[in-house]
Parts: C-alpha cells; sequence; structure tokens
C-alpha cells in the first residue's frame, strides 16, 4: 500500500458546538485522584447558578469531595465505595483501592514499568480501567437520584450534557479510556429511539481548562480585565496542571484564550503521603510493629488530615510533630523520637524529607510555564485540593510575588475544576475560543522520493508496484507543537491511496507524537511515540468504486482527506472526500 500525502490545506472555520435547547442540564464530573466531585445547573434551577452535590452515602456531614476509593472482597465483588470505603476498618480478605487514576497517565500506559511503583497493587482479576468503571458507575448513579431529589421533574438525566474532567498532561490515548469508561458506567445512553448522536453528549475538558472558566468568572475579585493574561496552578491530589489564558472580549460575552502549550505533572498532594509514608518506614524500620499496613495508614491519615495543610514551613523547624501508634507495643525508642507510643518528628526533618521535594516540583513546573509566555502575567491562580497548602501557597508568593501582580486563591478552589465544568455547560457556547497544540501530531507516510531521501535515507527507498522510487518512514506533520487552534478547527491533509486491485480499499495510517519542537522528516530523528492507528475504509467512497469497477492491471489511485480535530483534551479524526464528511476514523490506540 501506498500512501501519498499532497499537503495540508488551510484551517476551515471553527465547528460551533450543537447544544440542545435552553433549560437543559449540565452536569460535571471532577473524577480526581484522591476527592472526586459532581456539580450540576440549569437554566431552569436557582437562576441558573452551578449547584454541587453535598450529600453523600456514609456520612450525616456535607462534603464538596469524597474520597475516590473502592472496597472489594477476595473474589473482586465491590462491597464499598466512597466515603464507604475509605472509612471502613480492616476486614478479612479485603481490598482498598485508592489513586487508580494515575495508571492512565501517559507514561504508565506507554510501559506498565513505568507505573510508580508507590502506587497500591490492583485486585486480582482487575485492571485500572475496570475500577474506574466501578468507581463512576456507583459515583453517576448516586448523582442521579440525589439531583432528582434536589430539583425534582427538571432532572432529565437521560438527555443531559454530561462533562468529565482529565489532567493536563494526559494523552488522547487516556482520554479515550477515559471516555470509554465514562460511557461503560452509563454516564450517557441513548434517551429515545432515533437518538444516534448520545455519545456526543459526553464532553472530555481538561482540568486547567474547567478550572479558568471557573476562575475567569471571577473577574472582579482578582482584577482581571480583557487582555489581561491569567495562569492557572490546579494542583490537585495526584496531578499539577498549568495553563496561561488572556482574557479577550467583553466580559459580559466571557470569552478566554490559551497562550502557550500548558504542562503538568505528578506531583500533586499525594506525593506529601507518600513521602511521608516512607519517612515513617526509615524512622520504624528496627520497629515494625508498628509498620503494618493498618500502622501505616493511620500515620498517614493523621498526617494528611491535620499536618498536611496547615504545616507552614521554615517557621516550623524547631516545632515538633507527634504521630500517635496504632499498636501499644513496643512503645519506646528515644534515637527515633518513638516516646510513650508517639512517633515525634523534628518539623525541620518533615520540610527537608517531605515537603520540599514536593513543593519544588511545583515551583519548577510554575516557573517553566512563565518562560513559555512572551507577555506579562497579570495573575497566577492556584486551585485544587492542594492549594489549600499554607507551605506551598507562600513558597509561591515568594518566588514569584516580585513578578506576578496578583497570587491568590479563589474562592471554591478546592472545587473550581468541577464547578467550572458545569459554567463551560450552561453557557452552550465555547468559552474558550483557540488552544494552543501541547505536542506535535504527525503521521507515517510513504512519498515520492527525493534527492535529499536518496542523500540521506537510501535505505528507505523501494519501488511501488507502479514502479515508483518510493521512500518510507516520512514524516507528514498534521500539527506542529505549539500551533494556535481555533476551537474545533479541522486540520485537513490530502491523501492518495494506490491500490492494485477492489480489494485493496483498506488504509491505515499511524500517528505520532511528539515533545519536540524540532521539525523532523523521518520517523527516527527523534522522540516521536506511536498514539493510534488510523484504520479508513474507502470502499464507501464514489471514486474508489468507479476506479475498481473498471478492471485495470496497473492499478488506480484514490484521493480523500483526512482531518484532525483538536479540543482541550480530545483527538478526533474524520474521513473527507470533495468536501463532504464521509464518518469518523476508527482510532486503534497503543497499550
Amino acid at each position: 500500500m501506498t500512501v501519498t500525502s499532497r499537503g495540508s490545506s488551510p484551517p476551515v472555520a471553527p465547528q460551533q458546538l450543537s447544544f440542545a435547547d435552553e433549560g437543559k442540564l449540565s452536569v460535571s464530573i471532577d473524577f480526581g485522584t484522591t476527592f472526586s466531585g459532581v456539580a450540576y445547573g440549569s437554566s431552569r434551577v436557582a437562576a441558573g447558578k452551578v449547584q454541587q452535590i453535598l450529600n453523600w452515602p456514609g456520612s450525616f456531614e456535607t462534603f464538596r469531595k469524597i474520597p475516590t476509593c473502592l472496597l472489594y472482597d477476595q473474589s473482586g465483588q465491590m462491597i464499598a465505595w466512597g466515603i464507604e470505603a475509605k472509612s471502613a476498618g480492616p476486614m478479612p480478605g479485603a481490598i482498598k483501592c485508592e489513586w487508580f487514576k494515575l495508571f492512565l497517565e501517559p507514561h504508565a500506559l506507554r510501559d506498565a514499568s513505568n507505573v510508580d511503583p508507590r502506587l497500591p497493587s490492583l485486585p486480582p482479576g482487575k485492571r485500572a480501567i475496570d475500577l474506574i468503571v466501578d468507581f463512576l458507575s456507583c459515583l453517576w448513579d448516586y448523582a442521579k437520584q440525589q439531583i432528582t431529589r434536589e430539583i425534582g421533574a427538571v432532572a432529565d438525566l437521560d438527555s443531559a450534557d454530561v462533562w468529565l474532567t482529565v489532567p493536563a498532561a494526559w494523552d488522547a490515548n487516556g482520554c479515550q479510556m477515559m471516555r470509554d469508561a465514562a460511557i461503560a458506567a452509563g454516564l450517557v445512553r441513548s434517551a429515545r429511539a432515533g437518538d444516534h448522536e448520545w455519545r456526543d453528549r459526553l464532553h472530555i475538558i481538561s482540568e486547567p481548562e474547567a478550572a479558568a472558566v471557573h476562575c475567569a468568572n471571577l473577574t472582579e475579585v482578582h482584577r482581571l480585565t480583557p487582555n489581561k493574561n491569567f495562569m492557572i496552578c490546579d494542583a490537585g491530589g495526584g496531578t499539577v496542571d498549568l495553563a496561561v489564558y488572556k482574557i479577550i472580549g467583553m466580559l459580559s460575552q466571557l470569552e478566554i484564550a490559551e497562550m502557550c502549550a500548558r504542562s503538568g505533572a505528578n506531583c500533586g498532594s499525594l506525593f506529601l503521603d507518600l513521602r511521608f509514608r516512607e519517612l515513617m518506614r526509615t524512622l520504624l524500620a528496627d520497629h515494625p510493629v508498628h509498620l503494618d499496613p493498618v500502622s501505616l495508614a493511620n500515620f498517614m491519615e493523621h498526617f494528611s488530615e491535620t499536618e498536611k495543610l496547615r504545616y507552614g514551613g521554615e517557621e516550623d523547624d524547631d516545632k515538633m510533630f507527634h504521630f500517635t501508634c496504632f499498636n501499644v507495643e513496643d512503645p519506646d525508642d528515644p534515637a527515633v523520637g518513638l516516646l510513650n507510643g508517639e512517633v515525634t518528628i523534628p518539623g525541620n526533618l518533615l520540610r527537608r524529607e517531605v515537603f520540599d521535594p514536593v513543593v519544588n516540583q511545583v515551583l519548577e513546573l510554575i516557573e517553566a510555564q512563565t518562560k513559555k509566555v512572551d507577555q506579562r502575567l497579570d495573575a497566577l491562580l492556584l486551585v485544587g485540593g492542594f492549594s489549600g497548602s499554607e507551605y506551598l501557597f507562600r513558597k509561591v508568593q515568594e518566588t514569584f510575588g516580585s513578578r506576578i501582580r496578583v497570587i491568590a486563591r479563589p474562592s471554591d478552589c478546592d472545587t473550581a475544576t468541577v464547578r467550572g465544568a458545569a459554567q463551560y455547560g450552561l453557557a452552550r457556547r465555547p468559552l474558550v475560543s483557540s488552544v494552543i497544540a501541547p505536542q506535535s501530531y504527525m503521521l507515517k507516510v510513504k512519498l515520492p522520493a527525493e534527492q535529499e531521501d536518496w542523500l540521506k535515507r537510501p535505505a528507505y527507498i523501494r519501488e511501488n508496484d507502479a514502479g515508483v522510487s518510493i521512500c518510507e518512514n516520512r514524516v507528514q506533520y498534521m500539527v506542529a507543537k505549539g500551533a494556535i487552534l481555533r476551537k474545533g478547527q479541522r486540520l485537513k491533509t490530502t491523501f492518495c491511496k494506490f491500490s492494485q486491485t477492489a480489494s485493496d480499499r483498506t488504509f491505515v495510517a499511524t500517528l505520532y507524537t511528539s515533545d519536540s519542537d524540532k521539525i523532523m522528516r523521518y520517523t527516527d530523528e527523534g522522540e516521536i511515540v506511536e498514539l493510534c492507528k488510523w484504520t479508513i475504509d474507502l470502499g464507501a467512497l464514489p471514486s474508489f468504486q468507479q476506479n475498481a469497477s473498471v478492471p485495470n492491471s496497473n492499478g488506480f489511485y484514490t484521493e480523500f482527506e483526512l482531518g484532525l480535530e483538536l479540543d482541550s483534551a480530545e483527538v478526533r479524526g474524520v474521513l473527507i472526500y470533495q468536501g463532504q464528511d464521509w464518518g469518523r476514523v476508527v482510532f486503534d490506540y497503543r497499550t
């Protein structure tokens, strides 16, 4: 099979979101590494203001978010979820599962050996995606019941738009797996006969983009006016995501545009917990009675719920922090701070071993993001659960306060993502007008050999069935890293496939990504990663059918276009023929 590229077309006009009637319900789900939340809204409910689910099974108290936690028995049957799973005591054979969202991180998806070894093992026979489906199913089933209780007959949840947030650093593979999991969990489904577009009611949105929409609606608080630039630092439990936006247009018709490629890393507050656990293991290495799973969980719960967010840093260096042992035996070893059944840890040791390595990583991420912008940053807004850390907030102020006028934690900063996603749905229009391609997307193609190919890569040159010298392993860029894309913009590239016979109707192309700024000619020139394969059946195209019906021992060519659409988080492909859509392209993601 020969694939010939004829170059890229000019950008086409952006496609508008096809929202349904006014009053339609929008539901957002922030599926977090450590905590998850649900918000919803409709123009017919509470004057169009976003509402959050606050009442959850397992507690009489109200919570804006609940633990992303599942409890299974030894046969793999789910026993509990959310608060009930997190608060469950030790049970014979039971397996408590947390942090499983991190298994969809790009490096982990590409190679299982890249999975953080500190993450808990999965239950026997379960994959990470199975746990995600189980949790989303429980969350959605309860959310539907609670929303119906709260707003009554207005709650048409079968036709609601659902907005699901994902980390900025996730690639299209992880986003597609999240979409598949959400559909398997029943977040959207056909509402009536003939409802063929029901899958389109599920929207995947990046976490910093959702948070930016929430923060941009608070413009008066942060003195943000048109043409002002602001950075979102979404510091959550598992990931920290960064993005920079400009406010454009009138505030009454809010619109923001992404200014540079977003970034993110696994350095959320969970990694404070993991480092604290390693510190306890080191201190108590000679006292194994205090290192069993229940004891470690007890230490970590105390740290997470009391010390983690209120720790002050250098001002606490001389303070002693006390952690009560779960087991009463072996109560004393002054050499490691074990006294009367308590482990006492100096503040400077906590700072050096637990806080500084993680906080410094966040500061480095912010620094790198500021260098991507060639304009002044007017505000740096911290959101997410980790933004509640007094030490992190103070270090950000100290490091960037002289360069950025406003550094703040907006109201509802811990739920900015879930509220912003719901606000996006309520707007019924694209609030983020343009995005920046976070990486390059390219195809591996075969092109007629040129002089440069004979000089540089003669080993790649083959003669095709038509007797033409073809250079394999060439790169055809669909979009380069850093390109400014209007929301819904379609990037089209024309191809020509050679078929020897009528049965040769399938076109398979490999889509690659690269984080490099270098423009490459060949696939072996730099760091490129196979994202997925595109499989396209050309047999339905009129030109293919016409050529295939005429006997021709020399074969024939079929010309067509592939369109690539990049949203805030997802990648979509479409087959185009003579300017008309001829169906979506099937993406076979590499796993």
